[in-house]
């Protein structure tokens, strides 16, 4: 019993490290989405590059979730969710590359034991879930689904619908959340 506790407290501080992550992106959004209007010009191609270069780094997180919620407070969501899944797609391909030419060390991944149990089960369905939720695992999960052998079509398909989905309710959080808190707020 004793040894159950740590593990599940590690799962509440992960737990909260999301939430605190979309609050985070939240409050980015309210504070900062006055000066993210004058980009409005680039429009769908300025939220395709951005996404693409904030999931470029291998294993470190960047703020495109946040600016996906932006650009839905300012574009069509389904367009905004679509681009930017693609965008963030072809940005892990950076990381699945360094896990199939073993740039990466894998004994120094976060996770490590786990995200391996999960992709030798079921690894395309892993990537799928992982990469339809913000989470810490989705990193580890995609130079491990490199490093497995994982067929790069197949990774590219699940992969892309998962971004899709997270990035197509991050555009709507932006589209309708957006103007909720101005209410709640005075904006």
């Amino acid at each position: 019993m004793l040894q159950r506790r740590p593990a599940n407290l590690k799962l509440w501080a992960a737990r909260g490290l999301v939430l605190a992550a979309v609050a985070a992106a939240v409050a980015f959004v309210l504070l900062y989405r006055g000066s993210f209007e004058q980009w409005a010009h680039f429009g769908y191609p300025a939220v395709f590059f951005i996404c693409l270069v904030t999931n470029l780094a291998v294993l470190i997180p960047l703020p495109g979730f946040g600016i996906t919620v932006i650009a839905g407070s300012l574009f069509n969501p389904w367009i905004v969710g679509l681009v930017a899944g693609a965008g963030q797609t072809i940005g892990d391909l950076n990381s699945y590359l360094a896990g199939s030419t073993s740039k990466v060390m894998l004994d120094d991944l976060p996770h490590r034991e786990r995200v391996f149990g999960w992709m030798r089960r079921r690894g395309a369905l892993t990537v799928f879930v992982l990469a339809s939720l913000p989470n810490p695992f989705l990193s580890a999960a995609i130079v491990v689904a490199g490093a497995t052998g994982m067929r790069l079509p197949v990774f590219i398909a699940v992969t892309l619908a998962g971004k899709v989905i997270k990035s197509t309710v991050a555009a709507f959080v932006g589209y309708y959340g957006i103007a909720v808190l101005r209410g709640l707020f005075g904006g």
